[in-house]
């Protein structure tokens, strides 16, 4: 299989007069981008619990709302983390297990016992949003599973109606990308021809139920099959010179656009390309085995803090451009007691004590500007360079090197909607700013002004208007 399909190798846990006017426009800028950076409704997590030493519910919610994550994906219905959410308007995800589907499918009543048990007595103080039926069912082998799935969340969906949650709880189910035949070229996109009848049943319901497609694309596990630094660079967001989709034209810059597409792809070639996708799981280890390609503390880093920046860029993908789409990142916590490799074990955002593995960028601490002068290490004047994209780059590369930069833990407000260099609202502008930051704030040596060849220094200052480019000394 290619390796944009490659499938899940683990296991998932079952169980945004003229004085008044621009008052105004800075209004509806100021609240674009609280609620384009702040509040991210597209920005989940996973929240495993094969742990033994994980810290109380109550401490994780505390955890959450210290951050700019609103969103997270149970794979249970753990009543004590529901309800320690209450309160929180952290949109939260259940599960029902896989060896939920028989009874659910079998028995309107079963159905309406687990709306009874797992969603009403907490909500709506608990914000549920979602419930999902199984985890990779479609890829699982259980075909006698695979014929009750749809009729389970039928049944489940109609128990929500009842309880007058239509419309407000909605049901899905996850699933590998090994649910996709075929995924390179990203356009070429096509289930695997024994799932889509099945498929088509689904969907067709979660078209009817404004319910989203979920699915599980890892870069980490192309990458571990292609084990090549060109790919590596491809699956973190780094500046790579890109892969062409032969079927378009288009030139994909990540792993994880090219992934999503081949999954919309699928969608339209079915007639559901209005069926929105979710990625319920993406992420990248740590840490693992010494046998292992793939996990160390830097490319997690990366992978992750590169994926969240190109979300709230909302640039989108390719085929489905000028939106984010909701992602959960896997995990929040490491779960010390799954089987399999070391990288199993090493996902985590989070350590138990509930400091940060590594930072990404989503405390919102982190997220406020700095205010501290920066003071010259020496007073003579010197002169300053700034570093700039060349003439002639593609939108697709200046894109990956604006990922890039602001996934480095640089300040990217000034770009986002309301900043002093928000305008023009422009890939080009945007990749500019953000660039010469990256430059600027590392330690200013050339190679940290060449983004692949696109960047050069210049002594001609960019700034413009109230929109000021740090410079910095040759």
């Amino acid at each position: 299989m290619d390796s944009l399909s490659h499938p899940r190798r683990r296991r998932p846990p079952p169980p945004h007069s003229h004085s008044h006017f621009s008052f105004i426009l800075f209004l509806l800028l100021f609240i674009t981008a609280f609620y384009s950076s702040e509040s991210q409704s597209f920005i989940g997590v996973n929240y495993g619990q094969v742990a033994d030493n994980l810290p109380a519910p109550e401490a994780t919610a505390k955890l959450l709302q210290s951050t700019t994550i609103r969103n997270v994906r149970l794979y249970g219905a753990d009543p004590a983390i529901i309800k320690a959410l209450a309160g929180t308007g952290v949109g939260i995800v259940i599960g029902a297990s896989s060896g939920d589907i028989p009874a659910l499918a079998s028995d309107a009543n079963s159905a309406t016992q687990w709306v009874n048990s797992n969603v009403l007595p907490f909500y709506p103080a608990s914000n549920i949003t979602l419930v999902t039926v199984g985890n990779e069912v479609l890829t699982f082998g259980d075909q006698a599973l695979i014929s009750q799935l749809v009729p389970a969340m039928r049944n489940l969906q109609n128990a929500l109606a009842s309880a007058s949650l239509g419309g407000k709880v909605r049901v899905s189910t996850v699933h590998s990308m090994a649910v996709l035949g075929q995924s390179d070229p990203p356009s070429s996109g096509q289930f695997r021809p024994e799932l889509q009848d099945t498929l088509r049943a689904l969907l067709a319901f979660q078209r009817d139920n404004n319910s989203p497609f979920a699915i599980n694309p890892y870069p980490f596990f192309a990458y571990q099959s292609d084990p090549r630094p060109e790919t590596l660079a491809f699956c973190l967001f780094q500046p790579n010179s890109g892969r062409v989709d032969s079927g378009t034209g288009i030139k994909y810059m990540n792993m994880f656009d090219a992934q999503v597409d081949a999954v919309h792809s699928a969608l339209n070639a079915l007639g559901f390309k209005d069926v929105d996708i979710m990625v319920a799981e993406t992420g990248w280890a740590y840490s693992g085995d010494s046998n292992e390609v793939g996990p160390s503390v830097e490319n997690a880093k990366a992978y992750n803090g590169n994926l969240i920046a190109h979300l709230r860029s909302l640039v989108g993908t390719p085929l489905m451009p000028g939106k984010s789409v909701e992602t959960y990142i896997f995990a929040l916590y490491d779960e010390n007691l799954k089987p399999g490799p070391g990288s199993e074990r090493a996902f985590g955002l989070f350590r138990p004590d509930l400091t940060m593995t590594y930072d990404v960028g989503l405390s919102k601490t982190s997220q406020a500007p700095s205010t501290t002068p920066v003071t010259p290490s020496s007073p003579k004047p010197t002169a300053s360079q700034w570093c700039m994209p060349k003439a002639g780059v593609s939108d697709a590369q200046l894109q990956a090197n604006l990922d890039y930069a602001c996934g480095q833990g640089i300040d990217c407000g000034p770009i986002q909607a309301g900043g002093a260099c928000f305008e023009p609202n422009t890939i080009a502008a945007h990749a500019a700013y953000a660039m010469n930051l990256y430059y600027q704030t590392s330690s200013k040596q050339s190679s940290n002004c060449d983004f692949s060849q696109t960047a050069t220094l210049t002594s001609a200052n960019p700034s413009y208007n109230a929109c000021i480019y740090p410079g910095g000394s040759s």
